[in-house]
């Protein structure tokens, strides 16, 4: 029995030594596993690592960089959309700065415009323009007209302040029962004058053309007037209407530039 025994331990040492032999390279795999596991936590700090650095050198950059620099892209933007709205803006400025003068200029260059569009449509190509007529078309936008208009839209704001349909209808109907006709009626006289006619010249004149100016004025600045008393700031009312005018011009000095009216009885 006793010799059974130290065969069956014998057996049982042998089997617990090859076991001892094998762990070892079961071993060598899980170190080299953990072994692994710090290299590659070691790359992921480095690689944070830098990040961290880049990040920080940008920050001090930033901080270190004086406002010229920092705020160029702002000033370079802000300058794009200057130059857009320039013109614009600059004309805004000189409305509220000197509204009168700017309004009369704005009337003149409108003038001038219009006269030379309505030069080109009726003349034949062997004539040459009329610069005279066209100075005077100026000078009755820039000396009349442009003033008149400032003081006519500022007082039918004082007076009809609202901007609702009723009373945007109100404006128009002041608009072509007081201020229209009576603008016809010095637009006719002074540019009559102005060619040397006298009174009795210039009442024949508009016995013949005021009547049909008229009437095609209410075919024309009732929906302009609309548009100017509705939806437009009052310092800009006159530049709307004299943009309006433009067409309505071209006709006018049309009129304006025909012959003498006879003075037959």
């Amino acid at each position: 029995m006793s010799a059974g025994f130290l065969r069956n331990g014998t057996k049982t040492y042998h089997s617990i030594h090859n076991l001892l032999q094998k762990q070892p390279a079961t071993d060598s795999i899980g170190a080299a596993i953990i072994r692994s596991q710090p290299h590659h936590r070691q790359q992921q700090s480095r690689v944070y690592a830098r990040f961290s650095q880049s990040v920080y050198r940008r920050t001090r950059e930033l901080q270190l960089s004086p406002p010229s620099v920092l705020s160029l892209s702002f000033s370079s933007s802000t300058t794009v959309s200057s130059s857009r709205n320039g013109l614009v803006g600059w004309y805004l400025e000189m409305v509220k700065a000197r509204p009168i003068l700017t309004k009369s200029i704005t009337g003149a260059l409108i003038y001038m415009a219009a006269d030379l569009s309505s030069q080109t449509i009726v003349r034949s190509s062997s004539e040459s323009y009329d610069f005279l007529r066209t100075l005077r078309m100026a000078g009755y936008g820039m000396l009349i007209l442009g003033p008149s208009l400032h003081f006519w839209f500022n007082f039918v704001s004082k007076v009809l302040p609202k901007r609702d349909v009723m009373t945007t209808l109100k404006k128009i109907v002041m608009g072509q029962l007081l201020y229209g006709p009576a603008m016809t009626v010095i637009f006719f006289s002074v540019n009559a004058a102005l060619q040397g006619e006298n009174v009795t010249e210039i009442t024949a004149r508009l016995k013949r053309d005021l009547l049909p100016t008229m009437m095609s004025g209410v075919m024309y600045w009732p929906f302009c007037d609309f548009v100017t008393f509705k939806f437009i700031p009052v310092h800009l009312q006159p530049l709307v209407s004299n943009s309006f005018s433009y067409l309505w011009t071209v006709y006018l000095t049309y009129m304006a530039s025909l012959e003498k009216a006879s003075t037959n009885q």
